[in-house]
């Protein structure tokens, strides 16, 4: 079927990459065929299902990984791939191309930092972020959630997990539960990530099927707030490219308020976590933003983000 519907596609003068609207610049658009099709952690048949697709499905490719070996009536392939807006592989066996490995698609982490091994300890953030973390309980409380969020939106290099954590430690002090100090709006902050604006509830919401425009609070709970910091790190934005990078102007410019002194601050928290996580601090991490992005971008679409993001010029 796989090469059927391909076959088809080139007959009609289709691209499977032309079935996706607006791709972001930095992926590649293919579609999945088939029901039943799980989104896993890693590119492996042991690593967890993180959600199942019940039928086609088109998907934004950023990068692929040698992994398990997937056989169907179809073919065989042992390439996975890596789907940032669905935080996970998707088997390459059930992607609708002729060829066992995507074309024109790079293989995840060839420049990437070694994985940082391991859940993160509330010992891990007390060193890492020292007074920050005002409310040891409340964070040592969450971090199950938040580990498990961290796996499921691949975060899980030194370089990502300090972007994340030095992120979640300004916006709400690792705390899960937490409401902006004086914010009284509607949607105002909220939770890890301080979940700010319908224009993100409502998506936000959408997203996990549930009511947060009718009921904000959700988003500061113990069982979406992690949730929640996930999807706005990889569905609202990407940001792992980013950290990757080690352009923390870019993230903090993707969390969506002014560029400030407050860029600084995040960047020293971002080294301080690198410097705990691998030793020592990489030369070339980038605090400040390119022009394009200093003003306030958190009305800003995904793509419109995106477009302004690549198009910023230098390296901020």
């Amino acid at each position: 079927m796989r090469r059927l519907f391909t076959a088809v596609l080139a007959c009609l003068g289709i691209t499977a990459t032309a079935l996706v609207a607006s791709a972001p610049a930095y992926a590649t658009g293919f579609k999945t065929y088939g029901s039943g099709v799980n989104v896993r952690a890693d590119a492996y048949l042991s690593a967890a299902v993180v959600r199942t697709l019940s039928g086609p499905t088109s998907i934004d490719v950023d990068c692929q990984k040698h992994g398990d070996r997937v056989s169907n009536s179809d073919g065989t392939s042992e390439w996975w791939a890596h789907v940032p807006a669905l935080g996970g592989y998707v088997t390459v066996v059930y992607v609708s191309v002729p060829q066992d490995k995507l074309p024109g698609v790079p293989e995840c982490g060839t420049d990437n930092p070694p994985p940082a091994g391991g859940d993160i300890t509330l010992a891990d953030v007390q060193a890492m972020f020292g007074t920050r973390i005002a409310n040891p309980s409340i964070v040592e409380t969450g971090l199950p959630s938040l580990n498990q969020a961290m796996r499921d939106a691949n975060i899980n290099t030194a370089y990502r997990k300090a972007a994340f954590l030095a992120t979640l430690v300004h916006e709400s002090r690792l705390e899960y539960n937490i409401r902006e100090i004086g914010d009284t709006r509607l949607y105002g902050g909220r939770g890890y990530i301080q979940l700010t604006g319908d224009f993100n509830y409502g998506p936000a919401g959408q997203y996990f099927g549930i009511d947060l425009l009718g009921n904000p609070d959700l988003a500061m709970s113990l069982q979406w707030s992690a949730p929640i910091a996930r999807w706005y790190w990889t569905v609202a934005r990407d940001i792992n490219p980013y950290a990757d990078n080690l352009d923390m102007g870019r993230v903090n410019a993707a969390i969506g308020y002014p560029a400030g002194a407050e860029d600084q601050r995040r960047c020293d928290s971002f080294k301080n976590a690198i410097r705990y996580l691998t030793g020592s601090v990489p030369s070339g991490v980038i605090c400040t933003r390119p022009s394009a992005l200093k003003g306030d971008t958190s009305k800003l679409t995904r793509t419109q983000f995106d477009n302004l993001a690549k198009n910023g010029g230098g390296l901020g």
